[in-house]
């Protein structure tokens, strides 16, 4: 067994052990929802619950090879309403050609044809199925898969394909994003299978005084 947030074996990992728990993937809240169960692997004195990094990293592996199959990438959107979400998903999209949709969701936007802004995406990603409730229920209207960030607090409604982690920590979502680029990349074949984007992990962290 690891000594870290996990019951797997470091290659299973998608970096250094030491660098996944600095950046706090692993650091849930102090609820747990039934949906949530089977990611967490401990909980800590404190009440904090702790999620399993092998699965977290596993479930970003599967969510990149996931969208990395739709076509053209722009019909990718990734959404949320979440402050510290916004740049690690711009950054996001500036590496894939995802679609971006920061700060608030505008009612309609996936199921009203005469908004202005109306899209047609063909999958959609969240940061937090909570927050981004809107672009969840209309993504379900309309048939598309949705794949979603999820911490211990986090119900799995309407979502396809979780990926269990701190949706929350400034560090924890600039890593998680970063990590789904470059597993996209990836498996696109735009960068070497053992390749790094040419972000890095820092790029994609919110900072607080640019808000």
């Amino acid at each position: 067994m690891m000594s870290g947030e996990s019951e797997s074996t470091e290659s299973e990992l998608l970096l250094p052990l030491e660098t996944l728990l600095a950046a706090g993937i692993q650091i849930g809240t102090k609820i747990k929802t039934k949906h949530m169960e089977p990611f967490i692997y401990k909980v800590r004195p404190d009440g904090l619950f702790i999620l399993d990094i092998a699965k977290t990293c596993q479930r970003i592996r599967l969510a990149a090879k996931f969208l990395a199959r739709f076509e053209p990438p722009e019909k990718i959107v990734v959404a949320s309403t979440k402050l510290y979400a916004r740049v690690p998903i711009l950054k996001f999209c500036e590496l894939t050609g995802a679609t971006p949709i920061v700060g608030r969701f505008l009612p309609g936007l996936f199921t009203n044809p005469f908004l202005k802004d109306y899209m047609e995406p063909e999958v959609v990603l969240v940061s937090d199925p909570d927050a981004d409730e809107q672009a969840v229920r209309e993504a379900s209207m309309i048939g598309i898969p949705v794949v979603a960030l999820c911490d211990t607090d986090n119900l799995f409604q309407d979502i396809d394909l979780v990926i269990p982690t701190n949706n929350k920590g400034r560090r924890a979502l600039a890593m998680v994003f970063w990590l789904l680029a470059r597993e996209f990349l990836r498996a696109k074949g735009l960068i070497p299978p053992d390749g790094d984007p040419p972000l890095r992990v820092e790029d994609f962290e919110a900072r607080p005084e640019g808000f």
